[in-house]
């Protein structure tokens, strides 16, 4: 235990040594999270939508129609009240939800307390806020919509989770995704490819310390660098950027560190093709990088994706674990609505550390 706790000093001065990797590795987070202040808008397309009426009227139907030719809006449900509509968006079955009401003119005395007729309609959005750059559009959609209907009136519209329709409730957590991935996946393979490349990881193995105990050993400062760069971030949304964490603040970081092992794998993974530091950052670069800012839901919502990409995001470990942290951090919701998210960066992180540290033994031997 004495020399692999050796080993894992041995990296951390390594690291800490040289200033250009810790200006990048907690200097990055800081930078990014003050200017990544704006996100690229998509198309609308396919947005789910829950219809909230207690009787409908022609009128009504004649409005749902409406929204569903749309090439916008996907009809998922009809409910009775807001509340079980607002209930669908926090378990993240819609996107936003649509209400409809009746108007009906005030009694006049000289009627004898008969309603005058031609009672319009009043409709209100609900809206998912958790991306407010999305949020306003849909709402935008679905005004132009729905008004060619002389009939309706007075149009709202309430923002949940996001009222204040700030972008940084939709970016922190975008960048916590990135952020982590890159540096526990591409340092830590870096750092295990620079021993090959200068030949010093031979003469790590002739220690009496196991193989993989090494490999481990490098890559444990780098897990305490990821803790301290997530505990960063999380301080920084909370007291510069004034992003609520609304959820649990235990299943934050437990979610968070399944994903920074799932991270710390995929670098083992690299480091196992690649012979020079150059292949490693190339390989970082196209199974990181573009993937994790194209695919993931980081800036591009990936219901507005065409399927063929719908497909390949579903292999984009960033994708959920965003998406979790989005439902934990902004919706305030408990760990069983993120149990999917959880359940796939888990299989995702035993397998990857499976195949890598099987790949790893084998190499060595």
């Amino acid at each position: 235990m004495n020399q692999f706790l050796s080993f894992v000093q041995k990296e951390t001065r390594h690291i800490l040594r040289d200033r250009r990797t810790m200006l990048i590795l907690f200097g990055m987070p800081i930078v990014l999270m003050l200017l990544f202040g704006f996100a690229i808008t998509t198309d609308v397309k396919n947005v789910r939508t829950v219809v909230v009426a207690s009787q409908m009227s022609p009128q009504m139907q004649q409005n749902v129609e409406r929204l569903a030719a749309s090439e916008y809006f996907t009809i998922v449900a009809t409910v009775p009240s807001p509340e079980a509509a607002e209930r669908m968006i926090r378990s993240q079955k819609a996107d936003m939800a649509v209400v409809f009401a009746t108007i009906r003119p005030a009694h006049s005395p000289s009627l004898g307390g008969k309603g005058v007729s031609g009672a319009g309609l009043r409709v209100q959005f609900i809206v998912d806020g958790a991306d407010p750059n999305m949020a306003q559009q849909w709402s935008n959609y679905a005004q132009q919509t729905l008004a060619g209907n002389p009939q309706l009136s007075m149009v709202s519209s309430q923002l949940l989770y996001n009222p204040q329709m700030r972008s940084a409730y939709n970016f922190v957590p975008a960048i916590m995704g990135m952020l982590l991935m890159l540096i526990c996946a591409m340092m830590t393979s870096i750092s295990i490819v620079r021993e090959k490349e200068k030949g010093t990881m031979e003469i790590l193995l002739v220690s009496p310390v196991r193989p993989l105990l090494v490999v481990v050993a490098k890559a444990v400062p780098y897990l305490v660098l990821a803790i301290g760069i997530l505990t960063t971030i999380l301080l920084m949304a909370r007291y510069v950027l004034g992003v609520p964490l609304a959820g649990s603040l235990f299943w934050i970081i437990v979610v968070s560190i399944i994903y920074i092992m799932l991270a710390l794998s995929l670098g083992l993974l690299i480091s196992n093709i690649a012979q020079t530091q150059l292949v490693a950052l190339l390989l970082s670069a196209m199974v990181l990088i573009m993937p994790v800012v194209m695919l993931s839901g980081m800036l591009f919502p990936v219901e507005s994706m065409p399927q063929v990409l719908q497909w390949v995001s579903a292999i984009v470990p960033p994708r959920y674990y965003i998406s979790a942290m989005r439902k934990l951090m902004i919706m305030g919701v408990g760990i069983g609505e993120v149990a999917k998210e959880v359940a796939v960066l888990a299989l995702m992180t035993t397998l990857l550390l499976t195949i890598s540290l099987k790949k790893f033994k084998i190499r060595l031997e």
